[in-house]
């Protein structure tokens, strides 16, 4: 098995779960916060490639984009910025041209229709209709603050309607036996409110 194929692997292994479990399995640990779908029922799941870039500019996330590998997640600190898109429907295209598994971006993006339209699973703290600089400077696959959470690249990040959580590359095994346990419960709980 490929790195990429076993990245792909634990991707779609963390990925049956909802976000609610895992920051449970996580001890309510890895929570992003503030940042959210920008339209309701998407979801992502898969590793980062982390994105530094000064508020209000998408230079680095293009660069970025071009770097990206099939199943990554483009995580994006653009410094909380809601006064700037730093991707829109263009991006969003050639982002789901790639195969990537969607955006996280702790600023502003735009096009939010016809994101939708396209199903490519955006998650960020805002939406403006103004668009970025593009000038730079930024840093490439380095850790980044995103809703108050650290991303490392390779980390990973599961997001669904009720936010989005980020669970470090060598303990996505162990959390997804934890996040079994979890449901396996609830389940249990379920069935005993129908008796």
């Amino acid at each position: 098995m490929t790195d990429l194929e076993a990245r792909q692997a634990r991707a779609a292994r963390l990925g049956r779960f909802a976000t609610t479990v895992v920051a449970d399995a996580l001890d309510r640990m890895g929570v992003a916060h503030g940042i959210h779908s920008i339209w309701r029922g998407a979801r992502l799941c898969g590793p980062a490639r982390t994105v530094w870039t000064r508020s209000g500019d998408n230079k680095l996330v293009h660069e970025a984009l071009d770097l990206a590998e099939p199943g990554e997640v483009l995580v994006v600190n653009g410094g909380g910025d809601l006064t700037r898109a730093l991707a829109g429907e263009l991006m969003a295209r050639k982002s789901q041209i790639r195969a990537l598994a969607g955006f996280v971006i702790d600023g502003a993006v735009r096009d939010r229709v016809d994101i939708e339209a396209l199903g490519f699973p955006i998650f960020a703290r805002g939406v403006t209709p103004a668009g970025p600089f593009k000038h730079g400077p930024g840093h490439l696959d380095r850790p980044v603050a995103i809703g108050g959470v650290c991303v490392p690249p390779g980390d990973f990040v599961l997001g669904d309607d009720d936010g989005l959580v980020v669970v470090a590359a060598d303990e996505v095994d162990a959390v997804c036996e934890r996040a079994e346990q979890i449901v396996a419960m609830e389940d249990e709980k379920r069935r005993s409110y129908d008796r």
